[in-house]
């Protein structure tokens, strides 16, 4: 099994939050979220943790899909977000990221998320990833069971 399937399949966080990947190619995603009542922190508000989350998704997602083609897995060493403007409930965001650096250890990507209809920006971020090989975790075990 293609390893970025087998981890959109086992991956809980986003399937609990609305998140919908979409996988252009090694390095290049998109995630997309709808706000709903289970994201917000105040009346109609938009919980900062629940954008924090989908940009974990956006960076270390973009990160692990180019790690992918060389059998390894990435671990988030470093994460920093900024917020830029409030998101409402039924409001649908936009995350994409790339990779602005990649060495034999460490990656260092970037993401942005924007509100869907007005392309407004929301947050942008960048994090830092320890490159590994894929037999140290289980999940290389998994998806060869499948």
């Amino acid at each position: 099994m293609d390893p970025l399937e087998f981890y959109i399949q086992m991956n809980k966080f986003d399937q609990n939050n609305g998140l919908i990947l979409t996988a252009k190619e090694p390095g290049d995603i998109q995630y997309e979220m709808k706000i709903t009542e289970k994201h917000l922190s105040s009346p109609n508000t938009c919980h900062g943790g629940a954008i924090s989350g989908m940009m974990d998704s956006v960076i270390g997602t973009t990160a692990l899909s180019m790690a992918f083609t060389e059998g390894n897995l990435v671990s988030t060493v470093e994460f920093k977000i900024n917020y830029f403007k409030p998101v409402f409930e039924g409001e649908t965001l936009i995350g994409t990221g790339k990779i602005e650096f990649k060495g034999k250890s460490l990656m260092v990507t970037s993401g942005k998320i924007v509100k869907k209809d007005s392309q407004d920006l929301v947050a942008m971020a960048q994090g830092t990833f320890n490159i590994y090989p894929m037999e140290k975790r289980d999940f290389f075990n998994e998806i060869k069971s499948h």
